[in-house]
């Protein structure tokens, strides 16, 4: 015969769990960023594009480390070279953490940008960064992914014209999750106050 007592203790037990359980969960520190926080999401799910040494790369690669996608090519004369020497001062503040941090630099041009260019391009800034050289097709597919807008400007037939593209980069934590969305201009110091949190 099961003693009345004992089967309450039980469920007292079990209420004690779930309420321990309950306030951990309540009392776990919430991360607030700098950046916008778009944990989530669902960009840049299964792509595989060769980067500038002709290998091909998928955000799995890089766990572990914090991931940087920016979209832009090589002859943008303001946004990108600013992202990009941005994110070198990050990986200046993150100190030893900086070798955990990955910037993937995905071409909006494949037209112009080919691998050698980009690949002197990306040695502009650090060796380390990588930039992602799609066929026009998966830049299609990897942009829709991201959301992200681009667009030829000027002479299109020819090889002056410009490109529009969305300015903003994305942030994946070291389980390959996307994170954050990073306005242009948000800064070195604020961005790598975020970074330094997903790692931490």
């Amino acid at each position: 015969m099961i003693h009345p007592f004992s089967s309450r203790r039980s469920f007292m037990g079990l209420g004690l769990a779930a309420s321990a359980a309950l306030l951990a969960a309540c009392s776990e520190k919430k991360l607030v960023f700098n950046a916008i926080d778009i944990s989530g999401g669902e960009m840049g799910r299964d792509f595989a594009i060769n980067d500038h040494n002709g290998q091909a790369r998928r955000l799995a690669d890089f766990a572990g480390r914090v991931v940087v996608v920016f979209f832009g090519y090589t002859q943008c004369p303001d946004v990108c070279p600013t992202t990009l020497t941005e994110l070198v001062e990050v990986k200046r503040l993150l100190g030893k953490d900086g070798a955990r941090l990955q910037p993937l630099f995905i071409t909006v041009d494949p037209q112009r940008d080919t691998p050698e260019m980009l690949k002197a391009y990306m040695a502009n800034f650090d060796p380390g960064f990588l930039a992602l050289c799609p066929t026009p097709e998966q830049l299609a597919d990897v942009a829709a992914s991201f959301k992200v807008y681009y667009k030829k400007v000027g002479d299109e037939k020819g090889a002056s014209y410009t490109m529009d593209h969305s300015a903003g980069s994305y942030v994946f934590d070291p389980k390959g999750r996307v994170r954050l969305f990073v306005r242009y201009g948000l800064g070195a110091q604020a961005l790598a106050a975020d970074i330094a949190q997903l790692l931490g």
